[in-house]
């Protein structure tokens, strides 16, 4: 059957035809034929019936020759200009081991005037070959500069470094941080959530604006050959907010951006309120291109290095893996219950749709609390609030979610990559809520997938990789890198995984009505791979590749 938007003229400036149109629509139907005019869809069905109404002299008609077509893709979860400035100005080295940190730190070395600082680029332990946070004893490979081993919301410094710093037995811990030391008390090198105390050290790379703008546009490009067409920017300020209007006021936006809004946590209550009070956006300010999303806070560290917030302590392997030293040790959580209720609240009477970067189990659980505070004040679900990341999930938590009508951002990659690691520390049976896709869809709940992908340009080698057909990849199998399935009742079909990267991220971003599925009226976002995504061999998922996009109607060939 042909389905057509009402007055459509019959001269489509496009006609994609003989396909499998996998439409993503209520019944999930395929059909043969797309016509696309002036950026969007107006029929979709046989090809017969497309090619005889919608053809125009002027249609220009491509022949799929049996290729998928889907619609385009959504990454919920990016960090664009960081990806971007990674490699700007060089490639990343491959740091996946000890010897090949020790490697980069010497050869870093011979480069670099004595007493200067050396950096180590963001690797978290549950990516080495070891399965153990570097501690000084590591990086005192080189005596004679001061080196830093990035690790996110943890520092490792050698020790030359804590000399530089004057960090000894006796430095007392920063608000919210810790200096972890070892049984005689000293330190191990270990610095959690305590950058303010490493001085000496400008860690920002200075660019130019020009460079910066370039550095962006370059990243969404190559989104767009990944078979994106929306993506979620999770974290932007100010500097990054005034970067991307300037590609769109330019004409250099190559892809949609939907920005979630973050402030800097640590600042008083009061501050804070006044800045989300004092900002002139809110939720879906914008267009169809650049529009604002999230309001969102983080609240917890990161479980690739055991400083997310957990339900119960990280146990015995925590000390190998994670450095630490405290057996009753359960990550960190950066905002009080109070705070974060006083701030959600004044950000969700301003009109914002709300998130917090939640890690660990005990992280959603006290994001939980303060929506279920507010929920009660004002129903929460016409916000399309979400929890964020929220790897350790319960099922009271998914309860509580199924309640208030609160979405998921998740990223099934990291269940690839760090689950051998991360069952070693919490064991299979405290594995079975990591990522449980099936109890969430079950639940009714709205999942929107994405990578968290900030550094690195490659989609399949990035440090969170950015190849959505790996995220479905992992949601179908449960594979781990160790060629494990993890927790096989939490799998998903192919066609829930597909909407995890197409209709529901839209509906998280408010954009369920112009994107996120093939259909007369919306926008004419799609993406052409080289073989079937529902009938290829599940190995095969991984290694799908875009050869065509189609992007507000244009076509963009890889």
């Amino acid at each position: 059957m042909l389905v057509i938007l009402p007055l459509a003229a019959s001269d489509a400036d496009l006609i994609l035809h003989h396909g499998k149109v996998v439409t993503v629509d209520r019944s999930f139907s395929i059909q043969q034929a797309v016509a696309v005019k002036h950026g969007k869809i107006v029929a979709v069905g046989s090809d017969a019936d497309v090619l005889k109404n919608e053809r125009g002299p002027a249609t220009k008609v491509i022949d799929l020759h049996g290729k998928t077509l889907l619609p385009g893709l959504v990454d919920s979860h990016v960090h664009a200009l960081d990806a971007g400035l990674s490699e700007f100005r060089a490639p990343l080295p491959p740091l996946n081991s000890f010897a090949t940190v020790r490697s980069f730190i010497k050869q870093q070395a011979a480069k670099t005037p004595k007493g200067e600082w050396i950096v180590v680029p963001r690797t978290f332990p549950t990516r080495l070959l070891e399965l153990q946070m570097p501690t000084r004893e590591l990086l005192d490979v080189e005596k004679d500069h001061p080196v830093l081993f990035d690790a996110s919301y943890v520092l490792i410094l050698n020790s030359a470094g804590l000399r530089k710093c004057g960090i000894t037995r006796d430095t007392p811990d920063p608000p919210g941080g810790e200096i972890v030391k070892d049984a005689r008390g000293e330190p191990t090198g270990i610095l959690k959530n305590a950058p303010s105390l490493v001085t000496g050290l400008d860690r920002t790379q200075h660019f130019t604006e020009a460079e910066e703008l370039d550095a962006l546009e370059q990243q969404l490009k190559r989104y767009v050959a990944a078979g994106l067409t929306t993506v979620g920017d999770r974290a932007v300020d100010p500097h990054q907010i005034g970067l991307y209007k300037k590609l769109y006021a330019a004409g250099r936006l190559p892809i949609r951006v939907v920005m979630t809004w973050r402030p800097n946590a640590s600042e008083p209550t009061a501050a804070l309120q006044q800045q989300i009070l004092a900002a002139p956006y809110t939720t879906n300010t914008g267009d169809s291109w650049l529009k604002f999303g999230t309001f969102k806070l983080t609240l917890d560290g990161g479980m690739t290095i055991g400083t997310a917030y957990q339900r119960y302590p990280y146990g015995a392997f925590g000390k190998q893996l994670y450095g630490k030293t405290n057996p009753d040790d359960r990550g960190q959580l950066f905002i009080p219950p109070d705070k974060l209720l006083a701030v959600m609240r004044t950000a969700r009477n301003r009109g914002w749709q709300l998130t917090t970067h939640d890690q660990g189990g005990g992280a959603v659980d006290n994001f939980l609390d303060a929506l279920e505070q507010l929920n009660r004040e004002k129903p929460i679900a016409s916000s399309r609030s979400h929890v964020m990341h929220a790897s350790f999930q319960s099922p009271a938590a998914i309860a509580r979610m199924q309640r208030m009508g609160v979405l998921a951002d998740v990223q099934a990659p990291w269940l690839y990559l760090d689950g051998p690691a991360l069952e070693k520390v919490f064991g299979y049976d405290g594995m079975r809520y990591f990522y449980p896709l099936r109890s969430y869809i079950d639940a009714g709940i709205i999942v929107a997938a994405g990578s968290d992908h900030m550094i690195g340009h490659d989609k399949n080698n990035a440090v969170n990789p950015y190849n959505p057909f790996l995220s479905m990849w992992t949601e179908v199998t449960r594979l781990t890198k160790a060629g494990k399935v993890m927790h096989p009742e939490q799998k998903i079909t192919r066609a829930e995984a597909l909407k995890t990267h197409t209709i529901w991220p839209a509906y998280l971003q408010f954009a369920e009505r112009e994107r996120g599925s093939i259909e007369p009226g919306k926008l004419a976002d799609m993406v052409v791979i080289d073989r079937d995504y529902l009938t290829c061999p599940e190995a095969e998922i991984r290694n799908i590749e875009p050869v065509m996009t189609v992007l507000n109607g244009k076509i963009i060939k890889h």
